[in-house]
């Protein structure tokens, strides 16, 4: 396999990718678990398939072909975004109802534009469940200047998102713009997930922001430990992810997912062994 990632340029674009998407998935997951957002992701992921349904119709029942479906779901996930946001200012007492409706008009949209692009193909299958070949260098280019993005983001504005993340109203209290810093990270949200569908797969893409993060909580005692163990274990997932997938010719995203759920399996076993045997010990004592 190393000579192959030597010698194919898709190998090398999906494996970069894949290394990206491991730090940048999780890293953002755990602020989204711990502002109990995880829904976003589902919703914006549907949406995201939308804007891809969108680009595939494009480009077979017309002549533009610049809106890509890769570019046509990063699109409408960062409109997807933008609506959340709005309809949280709507509906100020039940600012959560804006995740089920964006979902709900993510799912009628991708139902329309799948039928008008002439229903499932393989490419449509490619982004639903990710491959080890679908990373072009120009999507290898949009997703580095993405996680160049997202990373220099966080390093600048990480107490206010820390600070937003554990208590929304002591940071509005504390002179934060708790409405401001909230929009971008939605958008952040919004464009990492455009950039990952590309390996695991649209559908899967809520998993890699979350089950790292939650394996993670179970064996960290704070939120910087949390957020690098949900990396470390995003990693571990995405290589075991590509290299079974290229050996098997199975779609990465499933593999991805399932070894993230192992992950969590051993560290809520692990976690539940240790507390029986402080318990026990304590007992004795």
């Amino acid at each position: 396999m190393l000579a192959d990632l030597l010698t194919f340029d898709f190998l090398r674009h999906t494996f970069i990718t894949g290394l990206l998407i491991g730090i940048i998935g999780p890293l953002l997951g755990t602020f989204i678990v711990v502002r109990r957002l995880s829904l976003i992701a589902d919703a914006l992921s549907h949406v995201t398939l939308a804007g891809i349904a969108f680009g595939l119709f494009l480009e077979k029942k017309t002549a533009i072909t610049f809106i890509t479906p890769f570019y046509g779901g990063m699109g409408f996930s960062v409109i997807g975004a933008v609506l959340i946001e709005k309809l949280r200012e709507v509906y100020k007492s039940y600012q959560e109802i804006g995740i089920p409706i964006i979902l709900s008009a993510g799912v009628g949209l991708s139902v329309i534009f799948i039928s008008l692009a002439d229903g499932f193909n393989n490419d449509l299958f490619n982004y639903l469940f990710g491959s080890v070949s679908a990373v072009s260098l120009t999507d290898l280019y949009t997703i580095i200047a993405i996680s160049v993005i997202v990373i220099t983001v966080i390093i600048l504005f990480y107490k206010e998102l820390v600070t937003l993340s554990f208590d929304e109203d002591h940071a509005s209290i504390s002179g934060i713009h708790a409405k401001h810093i909230h929009f971008l990270f939605i958008i952040l949200t919004a464009l990492v997930i455009a950039a990952t569908m590309r390996i695991v797969g649209v559908l899967l893409v809520s998993a890699l922001m979350t089950l790292p993060v939650a394996a993670a909580m179970r064996l960290t005692k704070s939120f910087k430990q949390t957020m690098l163990v949900s990396m470390l274990f995003g990693e571990i997932a995405v290589i075991i992810g590509l290299v079974t997938g290229y050996y098997f010719s199975i779609p990465p995203g499933g593999t991805i997912v399932m070894v993230s759920v192992v992950i969590l399996l051993l560290a809520i076993f692990k976690n539940s062994i240790f507390s029986k045997i402080n318990k026990g010990a304590s007992f004795h004592e």
